[in-house]
């Protein structure tokens, strides 16, 4: 769990939200904190399972982060994972 750290991005692996992209704000145990920045915003992040995430080895600052900010992160990921598969 040592390669995970705040501001990585993770997919989820399981549960109802499977393939969603997350960045992870916190670590807990085995659990860490999700958000998107729409339905888990950074004042209600998504709790779940080490296991259950795939980390993407792509960090970003989120110190000072808001949910514009969030999504904003996202929505630029989002692109270079289009640009790839072509």
């Amino acid at each position: 769990m040592d390669e995970c750290r705040t501001g990585m991005l993770a997919r989820s692996l399981a549960g109802h939200d499977k393939n969603k992209i997350y960045v992870i704000t916190g670590m807990e145990g085995a659990y860490i904190y999700l958000v998107d920045g729409r339905l888990r915003p950074v004042g209600n992040p998504k709790k779940k399972k080490y296991r259950h995430v795939q980390v993407i080895k792509r960090e970003y600052d989120i110190r000072e982060a808001d949910d514009a900010k969030i999504r904003r992160i996202l929505r630029e990921w989002n692109k270079e994972e289009v640009k790839q598969e072509d």
